[in-house]
Order: structure tokens, then sequence, then C-alpha cells
């Protein structure tokens, strides 16, 4: 007979059931037991110059950064890691373009080849003073200076080795990451960006051997590319990250397994049907939800899937925040009523995370987004948030008609670009009734051409599920007889 496991939902054990928000925080060793590496993870860590991994807020850029770092190291290569910080001083002077450019060079240069000497313990001040020579081959110059050094100072047993392997390989892997902290998409923050960007590609051609690995929120590249025609030198180099829902049940699935300290076969998770394999969270939520209207008796994963942005940290905040009710009503399993309970407070969350996310490309989105509320001449309709292509136009033209939208470039935007804009942050997706009656739901990151209109691919377009508790609280009763769960995919 199987034992039943019980668990304390208590903070401690539901960060480390479902993971952190953030990857910084989260313990590397934990990482590696449940990290799913998708398609995208193998285009990242390539081996090439320069790849620039673009994607929307809390798609999981750091912790694929944190992993590949990782594995870097077991294989004793040489991956440095630059924050924000690092970098706070350059690109910031009144110079024109080229010089900025000119001046990032020299500034990463120094930065990289600093934390290199660093890290095989090497600290002569005049090997240092040399990283500020224009025009410097970074790599060539730190392969000579450690040969020459490497016999003459005392180093560690892993130092030795790091040095060995480096002059054997002549590589040196930089990541870039956390770019938007403090971003706020001013003329300044873009040609700042911009000539990064420009000064990377120049040193990944002139230093064979130096490999820049980027993160870049899809807004701030967004901007970035349109306002600066030189940006399509590197288009070649731009990976864009997105999951299926499949992937990151399949996540959520190790996370479990591995909490519970049980086997997992990630290649069976993979291959297999999602309701062939849901019943590995049996152990920490009910396996149906007992709600009413369309979503009752429907199967968890399926309500979980609906509500998330193909986003994992979305689905980290709805299991810890009906983790937390869990644990006030003492009970070993996420219920139906605490999911219920948490609807309103997660999907008001993911509203202010779009507008701060997006706030610098569109100041008014706030306005967008409310104004996309039910009125009350909707209340007939069978489904409020439900729209084909000519009526969400009108809607939004509605909305265009009581307040002023100006993009941060400074062009007016029409219904259909706004129509566009909404599609491409995910607050609408694209939706199609299969033959069988689910629901087909198709995201910008999948289909980027579905809001032109030019052809009709036959979807018509909703506002995810994500946000309606936020925008018709005071009719929580008509979302679950109205919204349909996903599809699997």
């Amino acid at each position: 007979m199987k034992r039943e496991i019980k668990i304390e939902f208590t903070d401690e054990n539901i960060q480390r059931l479902f993971g952190y928000e953030d990857a910084e925080s989260e313990p590397i060793e934990r990482l590696k037991e449940y990290y799913f590496k998708n398609e995208t993870y193998g285009r990242v860590t390539s081996d090439l110059p320069i790849r620039i991994l673009v994607g929307h807020k809390g798609i999981g850029k750091s912790a694929l950064f944190k992993i590949s770092m990782s594995e870097e190291k077991e294989k004793g290569n040489l991956p440095i890691l630059i924050k924000p910080d690092d970098i706070a001083e350059l690109g910031k002077s009144d110079e024109n373009f080229l010089l900025k450019i000119r001046q990032w060079k020299l500034g990463l240069i120094k930065i990289i080849g600093s934390k290199v000497f660093v890290e095989f313990g090497i600290t002569d001040e005049n090997v240092f003073s040399k990283l500020s020579s224009f025009g410097l081959k970074l790599v060539s110059y730190v392969s000579e200076s450690v040969t020459a050094f490497k016999d003459k100072v005392n180093l560690l047993p892993s130092q030795l080795l790091l040095i060995e392997n480096f002059l054997k390989t002549k590589k040196i892997i930089v990541y870039i990451d956390d770019l938007d902290r403090g971003w706020e998409g001013k003329k300044d923050d873009i040609v700042r960006l911009s000539s990064l960007l420009n000064s990377i590609r120049d040193l990944a051609n002139e230093n064979p051997g130096l490999c820049f690995k980027i993160s870049l929120r899809s807004d701030v590249f967004f901007l970035v590319r349109t306002s600066d025609e030189s940006t399509d030198k590197i288009e070649g180099s731009v990976v864009w990250y997105s999951w299926t829902n499949h992937e990151i049940l399949v996540m959520l699935i190790k996370r479990v397994l591995t909490y519970l300290g049980q086997p997992v076969n990630e290649a069976s998770l993979i291959t297999t049907a999602q309701h062939h394999i849901a019943y590995h969270l049996d152990e920490v939520m009910e396996k149906r939800f007992l709600g009413r209207g369309k979503w009752s008796d429907i199967a968890m994963y399926k309500i979980l899937m609906s509500l998330i942005r193909k986003r994992p940290r979305d689905l980290v905040k709805l299991c810890t925040l009906a983790g937390r009710e869990a644990y006030k009503s003492k009970s070993s399993k996420i219920r139906t009523s605490d999911f219920q309970n948490i609807f309103e407070e997660y999907s008001q969350g993911r509203i202010q995370d779009t507008i701060n996310e997006y706030r610098t490309e569109l100041p008014n989105i706030e306005k967008l987004l409310f104004g996309m509320k039910p009125s009350r001449s909707d209340k007939n309709i069978s489904d409020q948030f439900v729209f084909n292509t000519a009526e969400l136009h009108l809607k939004i033209n509605k909305i265009i008609e009581q307040n002023n939208f100006v993009f941060a470039g400074g062009r007016t935007p029409s219904a259909k670009d706004l129509a566009h804009f909404l599609y491409k942050i995910n607050f609408l997706t694209a939706r199609k009734v299969l033959a069988d009656g689910e629901i087909d739901r198709k995201y910008f990151e999948e289909n980027r051409y579905l809001s032109s209109t030019s052809a009709n691919f036959g979807y018509d377009w909703e506002v995810h599920p994500a946000y309606r508790w936020a925008l018709q609280p005071d009719s929580i009763k008509d979302i679950f007889n109205r919204l349909s769960p996903s599809a699997d995919n």
C-alpha cells in the first residue's frame, strides 16, 4: 500500500518545493535538480561568439545563465559574469556614438581581464595596468600573461587546472545579465545599450575565443532594435526564449519529484501526454478542480496551465500563493478553495508586472489595459473577453477616444497598432475552438503574424485568463462560467 505523504506548506517548504521567483536566489544545487533544458538552452549555450537571449520578464533568462555557467565551470572552462553594477559608469558620457563604442570596448576589456586574472589567482598590478591599452587583444594577452606567471606565483590546484584548460581552449565566456535593471526606455538608455551591443560585436570579431552571452528583456530589445539600424547586424545572434505548457508542466513535476526524493525520467515525461503524467502532482495538490461552470471537475494541471503566460515564474507565483493558503487551513494538499482564494491577488500581480515591464514602451499602458475591462453593454455577450478582429479594433478605438496614447518613440498608435502591442506583450492571445471543443491558444512568440490584417488565420482574440480577475473582480462567477481551460500542448 502506497504511503501517503503529508506536506506542511511552511514558507521554507513552499520555496524548496516550487522554487524561488528569481534564479539569483535559488541555490544552484536545487536549481540543477529540477531544471529542464528545452531547445532554447542548446541554442544559447552553443559555441558561437555572440548569443543574445531575448524574452519576457519571468521566463527564466537568469536561471538559464546560472545553469550554463555552472556547467561551463564543471567542464573546466572560464565563465565570467558581468552584472549591471560592474558596468554602471560605462557608456554614460556625452560623446558621440562611435566614441561611446570605444569607451565600452576599453571598459569591457578592463573588467573582463580583471575578473579573469582574479579567477586565475594573478593579482600583479603591472598585468592589470596594461588592460587599459586600446586595441589590446584580450585573449592573447591573457594567454601570454598566465603562461609567464603560472610558475612564479603560488596557485591553488583548482587555479592551475583552470589555467591549463584555458591554455588549451583559449576561450573566455562572458555572461552579461540583468541589463534591464534601472531601464527607463529613454533615448540615452537606448543609445547606451546600442553602443554596448556594437562594442561586443567588435570585441568578438577582434578576439577569437572571446564569447558573449547577453540577456535582454523583450521590450528592451524591441526598443533598441527599432531605434538603431546598426543592430540588424546582430539579428542572427538573437535567440527568443519561449516555453510550451508541456515543458513547464514537466519542470513542475521535476520539482515535486525531486522534493519528494523520487526518481525522475525526464525523457519519459517530455514524450508522454500531459494527462498521463499529471498524477505526479497528486501528493501536492488535488487531482481535480472542484469549481463551477466550465471549471467544474477539470484536471488541476489544466487550470494551472490556463492561468500562466507560459512563463515559469507565473507558475511559481501561482503555486506559492496557493501553498500559503493551504498552510492557513493546515491542509497537507493544495485544494480548490486555496486556488480560488488567491486568483484575484495573482491576477492583480500579473497586471502590475505587465505595467511595470512595458511602461517604458507605452507610458499610458495602464489606461489601455484597464480599458479592456468589460463595459455594461458587454454583459449580454457570451464571453466579454473574447473578440474577433473587427470587435477588438472597435473596443480599442473606444479606449483611444478617451485617452492619449503615444509610444516611447513619439509615434501615435492606431487601434491596429495597439492590438498588435497587446498581443506582443501576452495580454491578448490568439484563440481558436478545436473540433473537440478544447481551446487552442497561440502566443506572440509562437506566431508573430497572427495579428496581421493581411491574412485571416481563423483565430479570434481573448484577454489572457491571468488578467481577468483583476479586470472583473465584481463578476468572478462569470469568469468561472465562461472561461474554458486550455487544451494540452
